[in-house]
């Protein structure tokens, strides 16, 4: 039975994707596991890899084409054996696509009809979806196999034949109608106004229309998502970083040799990942119905690129040197800059940080980013005057931070106790490193 090959969902967020190149051509034989496209997400350019064996059959999407939605089909893969003549029962839905070569439309009388395309990609109760081929999908229709409930072992845990066939026929699960009766009724988030009314504003006036690209679609939707749904608070402090700036001249003059220069958001980074592991219980994130509390202290860096940001995750900070964190974050920003980031690198993560200290600015306020229960916004240091313990008046060199906070994670005094944690490991390097 001749194959679809189905555009990827190759990140949590992605619905659609920009098919950057063919590493195939029709007539190729490819087996499971080997590279045959490159997808640009809405965040990276990512290698598709075959799961099974075949023979290119047909490309159905152009590379270069944009806005291919997730599920649809790109190309027709022929099993051992088979011809061109297997293609004609396979289900052909032309993708959407912003930038597909204009054809002729074909004549109703033409039209033929096909066999209905494999189902849709099943999605587990964590909201997680998994991964299965599309003959896999098939077959476990066929069976009425629950695919959730099956491990795959394919490429990244993929679902493939050989899986479906092995397992034991169980009615698939039910999804819950409540959930559905819920969304039904929940109200529609207020839009506003449309492109069009926006551009009859500016009638007259000279501009140029920027097309969104899909990052900055993900990250207007997202973002509008969080102020919406998330209800922020804010805690702020004023942090003293002379010792800080001290302790961390020391430290690069005896990692010189090694070629490690650590920079002051090294420091906030380890300050963070300590401070989660001393309030366990702002170490955590919203997951709809209950909160994960998380036992390791996974932070999110954000990190401006061309047209946006990525949050890459330094998994386990609280366990991390300084020197290797400063070379982790230096490699993932580079890689970010470059677009080269793999989905499970900024991916996760309970809390994050923002620092735009190093464009001057002094304080802001951050959006927590779902599913962490804070995040926290750095702004520059400054020498300013400040009143000593003796009550004498002195200059030091002062950092204003605001930490916004998920009140459905975190309490206020939760809260509190998170930031004055990080106050104290910023204020008192040497003993954060003990």
């Amino acid at each position: 039975m001749a194959i679809e090959l189905l555009m990827p969902a190759l990140s949590p967020t992605m619905e659609e994707g920009t098919l950057a190149k063919w590493l195939v051509k029709e007539g190729d034989t490819v087996t499971s596991g080997d590279v045959i496209a490159e997808i640009e997400t809405d965040k990276a350019t990512m290698e598709f890899e075959a799961v099974d064996e075949g023979v290119i059959g047909k490309i159905t999407v152009a590379e270069g084409t944009e806005g291919v939605k997730v599920n649809a089909q790109i190309a027709i893969l022929l099993e051992e054996g088979e011809d061109a003549s297997a293609m004609a029962n396979v289900g052909a839905s032309a993708p959407a696509a912003a930038a597909a070569p204009a054809e002729a439309p074909a004549p109703e009388a033409a039209a033929t009809e096909v066999a209905a395309p494999a189902p849709s990609a099943p999605v587990a109760s964590t909201g997680e979806r998994v991964f299965a081929s599309p003959l896999a999908r098939r077959i476990a229709a066929q069976k009425g196999l629950d695919l959730t409930t099956i491990a795959g072992s394919g490429p990244k845990g993929r679902i493939v034949k050989a899986d479906v066939e092995n397992a034991t026929a169980a009615p698939a699960v039910e999804a819950p109608k409540a959930a559905a009766s819920v969304a039904a009724s929940a109200p529609a988030a207020p839009q506003g106004a449309s492109a069009d009314m926006v551009a009859k504003m500016y009638e007259g006036r000279v501009y140029e229309e920027v097309k969104l690209d899909g990052m900055r679609k993900v990250i207007a939707a997202r973002l509008s998502e969080a102020k919406q749904t998330i209800p922020h608070f804010y805690l702020r402090r004023d942090i003293k970083l002379d010792a800080l700036l001290k302790f961390r001249s020391q430290l690069n003059k005896q990692l010189e040799a090694r070629g490690v220069k650590l920079s002051v958001n090294d420091f906030i980074i380890k300050a963070v990942a300590n401070a989660l592991q001393q309030v366990p219980e702002a170490n955590a994130v919203w997951a709809g119905d209950r909160v994960l509390q998380m036992k390791s202290s996974d932070v999110a860096v954000a990190v401006a690129i061309e047209g946006g940001l990525f949050t890459p995750v330094l998994e386990d900070a609280d366990m991390k040197s300084l020197s290797a964190l400063s070379t982790q974050m230096k490699d993932m920003a580079k890689r970010a800059r470059e677009r080269k980031l793999a989905p499970q690198e900024y991916q996760g993560g309970s809390f994050a940080i923002s620092n735009l200290g190093m464009f001057g600015i002094d304080n802001f306020d951050a959006i927590v980013n779902p599913p962490h229960a804070g995040i926290l916004a750095v702004g520059a240091g400054k020498k300013q005057p400040v009143v000593g313990e003796d009550g004498e008046l002195t200059v030091a060199t002062v950092m204003s931070v605001t930490m916004s906070v998920d009140h459905r994670v975190i309490d206020g005094a939760v809260g509190a106790n998170l930031l004055n944690a990080i106050v104290e490991n910023l204020e008192n390097p040497v003993a954060m490193l003990a």
